[in-house]
């Protein structure tokens, strides 16, 4: 078997933006680049600044079963919880036939799924929307609006999601991220920053209260657009999950990679 080229890419932008939204948070994460395994974690609350990724191409079952006992090694010798993405395409058949058996073993529990996605946007208008005005996010005022808005769309808890942006300089200067505004209330949001000579789109989430209205696809086309005029990027990735997979095709991106997120077996 050979990795589609758009799933190879998928996982560099990971292990590439993680490196940087992982440093963001906590200056000495553990950052590593071992054989087969990526590790960006930064020990932090928010559970998503907490991931170990399998890297190694057209791995098989033997090769696989040995990565996630030291994915799983890991993350038990870390204070806080996080995830193991694994991107299906890396592996070959067997491997996959096989996956289930190997994360049990390794004492690793499925999740949920996600899918990588991909699209070149040469020509971007300006997005508009006529419930919204679009806030850059720049105050610790918008980081816990940002954050609450995670909280609400995934359930996660409160504190946990602020904690995981208080503070940030790279929220507010060097990524692109905003706010969709209706009637003075934060409804939705979308961030961009370049990773690898791409933008990667990071963290769009809308509140359940105003879900399907089309805020969460015209606050990214925002974040795409402004991080697009501010780079000279064009081609843009991004990771799903299955409640946000069908809105990206709408802005033109195509689906490349399964993903499978894991936690530690006994963790929340």
């Amino acid at each position: 078997m050979t990795v589609p080229a758009e799933s190879a890419e998928s996982v560099r932008q990971l292990t590439t933006a993680w490196r940087t939204l992982v440093l963001d948070r906590e200056a000495d994460a553990d950052v590593r680049d071992l054989p087969g395994i990526a590790v960006r974690w930064a020990d932090s609350r928010f559970g998503f600044w907490n991931c170990v990724t399998l890297t190694e191409p057209e791995a098989g079952a033997e090769s696989v079963g040995h990565r996630l006992d030291q994915a799983a090694d890991i993350m038990r010798a870390k204070k806080h919880p996080g995830f193991l993405w694994l991107f299906e395409d890396l592996l070959d058949d067997e491997a996959r036939s096989a996956l289930e058996a190997a994360a049990d073993r390794a004492g690793l529990r499925f999740a949920f799924p996600g899918t990588g996605m991909a699209a070149d946007l040469p020509r971007l208008p300006e997005p508009a929307h006529a419930d919204l005005t679009f806030t850059r996010v720049r105050t610790e005022e918008h980081l816990r609006a940002y954050a609450d808005l995670q909280s609400r769309a995934y359930g996660l808890p409160l504190e946990e999601c602020r904690d995981g942006l208080a503070g940030s300089a790279l929220w507010k200067n060097g990524i692109h991220a905003y706010l969709a505004v209706r009637g003075g209330e934060a409804v939705a949001c979308a961030a961009t920053l370049a990773a690898r000579g791409r933008l990667h789109v990071v963290f769009v989430a809308t509140d359940p209260r105003w879900q399907r209205k089309g805020y969460g696809e015209a606050v990214t086309r925002k974040a795409l657009h402004e991080g697009a005029r501010a780079t000279g990027l064009t081609r843009a990735t991004l990771h799903a999950t299955a409640a946000g997979a069908p809105v990206y095709p709408r802005i033109g991106f195509e689906p490349n990679t399964p993903i499978r997120f894991y936690g530690l077996q006994g963790t929340a």
